[in-house]
């Protein structure tokens, strides 16, 4: 039986990263009262620098597993190596959970599952830092494959050269979504805390993943996020975690069938046409800088050469993904007439 298989939404707490005794000791006092089924807590840190804050490894481990009868909330960390596997059952950890860098790379999938092989622990998958649905669901099959029973997806967005975004790392909530068309019995948690990145965020992600019928949430808390050691933007207080769950309006799962599939499909297509209006706003930025530099080189705006050559591609782009050709041709019109409108009205703006 997969353990992370409820009628509510399954939650997972706890700070970014052990940092001592005290620390996790406090924060399972404040959560052992809270709706939070598992206590996370990081003991290897992999950072993107040296110099920061790395986990304190396997003495983190032994406080959890001494702090254990404060909440007796079963326990999960992150493993990137057999080595940090052994250790983690070693302390009886009950869940371990793959990182996003350590998703990306096939061998080291293998190597966790190889070592996890056996075993009675639950092992929750990050999807990897690149949009890459195959190298998720890969990483997903590698453990079903060691004959792991408790087995979740989390999905804690994607990285992006966008400075423009709002995220840390972008939701691309279709991904995920395409993860459980294509395993429907496995559960799918959604990490704000790392799609956000900052806290003011969290309430409206973790709504948004209510709505598509995610099964759980990951959030980072620690008592005093203001002295973390890591991430500590995007980590919340115990009492601000009880706020936010009481916060969340959970969808309902009506006796009609029929009409309850199609509610999700549609809060799926809500949730596509928000990144649409997104993308084509800040295509609207550009094409803003794009008609400055032209305005100011002398350079006409309507470039006919240009406009061929917009048709030409996103006509194909279009027949490549089934979409009829003449609905490309009328979407792009429009686009292209509101870029030339938008250039014109910047330049009649500076006539005046």
């Amino acid at each position: 039986m997969n353990i992370f298989s409820k009628s509510t939404p399954y939650i997972i707490a706890g700070p970014c990263g052990v940092e001592s005794e005290e620390q996790i000791r406090s924060v399972l006092t404040q959560l052992k009262d809270l709706p939070v089924d598992m206590i996370r807590g990081g003991v290897w840190k992999p950072r993107s620098k040296p110099g920061n804050f790395e986990g304190r490894g396997e003495d983190a481990l032994k406080w959890m597993r001494q702090a254990y009868e404060i909440a007796q909330k079963p326990f999960c960390t992150e493993v990137a190596s057999s080595e940090q596997v052994e250790l983690a059952l070693k302390y009886e950890m009950e869940a371990v959970w793959i990182g996003a860098r350590t998703t990306v790379n096939p061998f080291l999938v293998q190597e966790i599952a190889d070592a996890v092989k056996g075993s009675t622990v639950a092992v929750l998958i990050k999807n990897p830092i690149n949009p890459d649905i195959d190298l998720w669901s890969g990483a997903v099959e590698r453990i079903q494959q060691a004959g792991i029973q408790s087995i979740a997806a989390i999905h804690r967005g994607f990285s992006s050269y966008d400075t423009q975004s709002i995220y840390r790392n972008k939701p691309n909530w279709a991904i995920p979504i395409e993860l459980k068309r294509r395993y429907k019995e496995l559960p799918i948690f959604c990490d704000v805390s790392h799609i956000c990145g900052n806290t003011t965020l969290l309430a409206s992600v973790a709504q948004r993943a209510m709505d598509l019928d995610f099964d759980g949430l990951m959030i980072e808390t620690h008592p005093e996020p203001e002295k973390a050691l890591s991430d500590a933007k995007q980590q919340i207080t115990p009492t601000q975690l009880g706020e936010l769950l009481k916060g969340l309006v959970l969808r309902q799962v009506g006796c009609d069938t029929v009409q309850d599939e199609i509610e999700q499909i549609r809060q799926i297509l809500d949730t596509m046409d928000a990144e649409v209006v997104d993308l084509i706003g800040k295509r609207m930025e550009l094409v803003k800088q794009l008609g400055a530099i032209k305005i100011e080189n002398n350079i006409a705006i309507f470039q006919q050469e240009r406009w061929r050559e917009i048709i030409e591609s996103r006509t194909a782009w279009g027949v490549k993904n089934d979409l009829d050709a003449d609905f490309i041709l009328k979407l792009f019109a429009l686009i292209h007439d509101k870029s030339i409108k938008t250039q014109f009205d910047l330049l009649n703006a500076l006539k005046q």
